[in-house]
């Protein structure tokens, strides 16, 4: 901001809490969860979803596991209110399911939303109303703490009354101080024990108080200290579920909410991916994966995010932000060489730990999660670009494409890549980089192109004789040669016609994965004897001997400086 503007603003006062236990706590159970996707978060939309849709949404968040479903604001319009006798009509509601509607505490709206229950086996009725300073200056012109908190009481009074008339339908009742954030914790503390002690609730019948931070105005410590402070002082707390419903206007929503759950709450208000007014509600998903990923289960599935996703962003028709927690394209992704190089050595430990403790807990640089835990696959975990590195590079080349390279042959192959990604300024795709490899070190054909290999018993045990044929240029060479085995004994012939300006360093051979099942890869590692230079090549054949005469090929031609 400019300096002039910063004036305008003034800090949020701190709650005097000075004995705050929240901090020595940890959450070691999740809280109750209630999706509001279908309400706060369809309401904040460009363009609402459909009748159609919102019940196609309604499934998909019970398949999550969601047990409390905030439907609508059914006396807001017909819309809604047809929605919701579908769902209660159609016996679209599971047994364990329960509805929520919200509904301002206005009398009017109050009935009519009872009107729309009518048969539900079980419904939270959410009624609310704004609270804070604010809100009383402005949108209530300057009504008193007496009139707003008779608001509330009237509401409940009326909802109470209401019961009766609803007779399959069992009614909870959830109370919101709306802008509580912005609301004096002893004013919003009146507002809540007076609708409590109308409701009389008990530890056997719980009402839900709910503590929105409908707007963020402080930093997730103060929140977390409203919190506190509002469950140590409610009337009858062992006969109340306190709720959060945080939203996301200075980005800490999560944060907000975590430190409420160690405050003393009991149940969390959210939605998926944080969909919601401004700059959003809750994401429940992101809560729940930093649970699960603390080893706490939480009784949501999110176990296929990516249908998930696919689901939310046709029927909401909102996108998802590519760095968007456990759900965006590129959060399970590493560009960067030494990232790269860490997540390929935690693949390779973990998969060696496992041969030996299948329960061995999850440890992997870089990634908090298996990214396959929740339907996301290995393919996108590190992709190249000119910032990539040789583990990177290595990585791809042999969990997408079988090349299981030696450890040395990484900084040549790398280094040629992402060298290829800087030049053209892009990332490369899995394919392009198999075959930027296939070109640049497998089978090649020149200068020297292996024409025939024939080997023979030689004349002591073990030993390999060979008659071979190879096109120098324009030149044809032929000859044999000897040794303990065929890649030798081809050496030896390239020394008899006077092409050994080298000497064998390493070879490796395996099954090459992903290919066809009779194809292997051979490495071979030369190093030049006139400055010590050293080079892998690498062959691939049906036939293991051959990929290991084509890699020694491969190699030598890329001494040579052809390729």
């Amino acid at each position: 901001m400019k300096p002039a503007s910063i004036r305008k603003y003034r800090p949020f006062p701190a709650v005097s809490l000075p004995d705050r236990q929240w901090p020595n706590r940890i959450i070691d159970h999740a809280p109750r969860w209630c999706s509001v996707d279908l309400r706060d978060g369809n309401q904040a939309l460009p363009q609402p979803m459909t009748v159609e849709e919102k019940l196609e949404f309604f499934d998909v968040l019970v398949r999550v596991g969601f047990k409390e479903i905030e439907v609508g604001f059914p006396s807001a319009a017909d819309t809604e209110f047809n929605f919701l006798r579908r769902l209660i009509d159609e016996n679209r509601i599971p047994e364990d399911v329960t509805i929520q509607v919200l509904v301002q505490t206005r009398e009017h709206l109050i009935r009519r939303t009872f009107e729309a229950i009518a048969g539900a086996r079980r419904a939270i009725v959410h009624i609310y109303n704004s609270t804070s300073p604010l809100q009383r200056r402005v949108t209530f012109g300057n009504a008193s703490q007496d009139e707003i908190r008779e608001i509330a009481a009237a509401g409940a009074r009326l909802v109470k009354e209401l019961v009766p008339s609803v007779p399959q339908t069992e009614v909870v009742l959830q109370y919101s101080p709306e802008s509580f954030s912005d609301t004096e914790l002893d004013f919003a503390l009146e507002c809540c024990n007076a609708v409590i002690d109308i409701w009389q609730p008990t530890p056997e019948r719980k009402m839900i108080i709910n503590l929105p931070d409908t707007v963020q105005w402080t930093t997730p410590n103060v929140h977390a200290d409203m919190i506190e402070w509002m469950c140590r002082h409610l009337n009858r707390r062992d006969s109340l579920h306190v709720s959060l419903h945080t939203h996301n206007d200075r980005g800490t929503g999560t944060a907000a909410t975590e430190l409420g759950l160690m405050a003393g709450a009991d149940r969390v208000e959210g939605t998926l991916f944080g969909n919601g007014e401004r700059t959003g509600n809750l994401d429940i998903v992101n809560v729940a994966l930093n649970l699960n990923s603390h080893g706490i289960a939480t009784g949501l599935d999110f176990s296929d995010l990516p249908s998930l996703r696919a689901v939310y962003e046709r029927v909401t028709r909102m996108s998802i932000p590519s760095r968007h927690p456990y759900v965006g394209e590129l959060v399970f992704t590493a560009f960067s060489g030494s990232h790269q190089d860490a997540i390929k050595k935690g693949f390779d430990r973990r998969e060696r730990e496992l041969r030996d403790d299948p329960e061995v807990p999850w440890g992997v640089p870089y990634l908090t999660i298996d990214p396959q835990d929740v339907g996301r696959s290995y393919e996108a975990i590190i992709r190249i670009n000119s910032q990539s590195g040789k583990g990177g590079v290595a990585y791809v080349l042999d969990h997408e494409h079988g090349f299981d390279l030696p450890k040395t042959m990484h900084p040549q192959v790398g280094q040629y890549i992402y060298g290829q990604a800087d030049a053209l300024s892009r990332e490369l795709t899995n394919d392009e980089i198999r075959e930027l490899f296939l070109q640049k070190f497998v089978n090649l054909e020149s200068p020297m192109t292996l024409i025939d290999f024939e080997p023979s018993p030689g004349e002591t045990k073990g030993e390999v004789a060979c008659r071979a044929t190879v096109r120098i240029g324009d030149q044809i060479f032929e000859g044999g040669g000897r040794g303990n085995g065929p890649i030798n004994a081809f050496v030896h012939f390239l020394a008899e016609v006077g092409q050994k300006n080298f000497n064998v360093v390493d070879y490796r051979s395996h099954a090459l994965r992903g290919g066809s099942d009779a194809d292997s890869a051979a490495y071979v590692q030369l190093r030049r004897q006139d400055d010590g230079r050293l080079i892998w090549g690498c062959g691939v054949d049906s036939s293991i001997e051959m990929a290991g005469l084509r890699a020694v090929v491969s190699a030598w031609n890329l001494i040579h400086g052809e390729n």
